[in-house]
């Protein structure tokens, strides 16, 4: 999995709340991603095996992934991604770090299903949303990190209104 090195950007796809359902119009937002952060309630191998066409994954376990692959998942993971530290969580609610002490710029969760970007104390939270079936009468959504000198900028792409 190695991002994107020198001037360019290293573009990273995220996505949550599969639930065993891979849209078409979810792996085409995901095209042209270095790589790709699922957090969790995957719901399937076969998910992440077809994420993993367009780029290299990494998942965390939500608290749907029971089935015998899915409890095989980390619940959390940090990674380094074009230089900067990405601490990963299926919800917010269990973050058991302090993510500004640890160095982490990006903590990304899923669970709520709700799309958010916000940062705190220097560090940005951002959830994608769900990109798997409709719930709650929100969006169908993914996010977007780009990672360019250090820096992050985030975005939610809506997939299906």
């Amino acid at each position: 999995m190695a991002p994107r090195v020198g001037g360019k950007a290293t573009r990273i796809g995220v996505i949550s709340d599969t639930h065993g359902l891979l849209r078409p119009e979810a792996v085409e937002a995901l095209r042209g991603s270095d790589v790709i952060l699922h957090a969790g309630d995957v719901c399937g191998f076969d998910v992440v095996e077809d994420l993993r066409a367009i780029a290299p994954v990494t998942a965390v376990r939500g608290n749907n992934d029971h089935d015998p692959w899915g409890s095989r998942l980390p619940k959390t993971v940090t990674v380094e991604l074009g230089g900067v530290r990405i601490h990963m969580l299926h919800d917010l609610h269990d973050l058991a770090i302090d993510p500004s002490e640890e160095g982490v710029a990006v903590v990304v969760a899923g669970h709520s299903h709700q799309p958010r970007r916000e940062r705190r104390d220097g560090v940005l939270y951002f959830n994608p949303g769900s990109a798997g079936p409709r719930r709650f009468r929100l969006p169908v959504t993914i996010g977007r990190l780009v990672v360019r000198a250090g820096r992050v900028s985030a975005r939610v792409v809506v997939v299906a209104p």
